[in-house]
């Protein structure tokens, strides 16, 4: 399989793995929901006999709920954004720092992530991404 299919590939999984992160990502409407139900109506939620939670527990219940649901979908956006740059072969540092974070995500973002980083550091990476050629291994770098 040549470079150009591996990385149209890689943009694809991309999309996959982002969709896959704002799927999971919206369980925490769940809570977000409860928590909101919990503030709304405190009274609601107690059962027989028994007195009302504390009025913060509702905001510590929206809270968690509201940040799980804003990490799984920034981080869905992000990597579709991601799969978006390696089609248009831009940005490539964004994608292999994206492929890094995705690397914590087990079992589909590690497998992304290793790909996407072993992929887009290979020196034919250089010329799709247009970018100036890595010197020989036996030559200073100039800065």
């Amino acid at each position: 399989m040549n470079y150009p299919e591996q990385l149209r590939l890689l943009s694809i999984f991309h999309y996959v793995a982002g969709g896959l992160h704002i799927l999971f990502g919206s369980i925490g409407l769940i809570h977000l929901t409860i928590g909101i139900l919990f503030i709304l109506d405190p009274s609601a939620m107690a059962s027989k006999g028994q007195s009302a939670p504390p009025f913060w527990f509702g905001y510590l219940f929206a809270a968690i709920g509201g940040g799980f649901v804003f990490f799984g979908w920034s981080l869905g956006l992000l990597t579709i954004y991601s799969g978006r740059c390696i089609a248009r072969r831009k940005r490539r540092t964004f994608s292999l720092v994206m492929g890094g974070i995705n690397c914590a995500m087990m079992p589909f973002g590690t497998a992304l992530g290793v790909f996407t980083i072993f992929l887009l550091t290979k020196p034919e990476s250089a010329g799709f991404y247009k970018l100036p050629p890595l010197p020989p291994p036996d030559q200073p770098v100039a800065m």
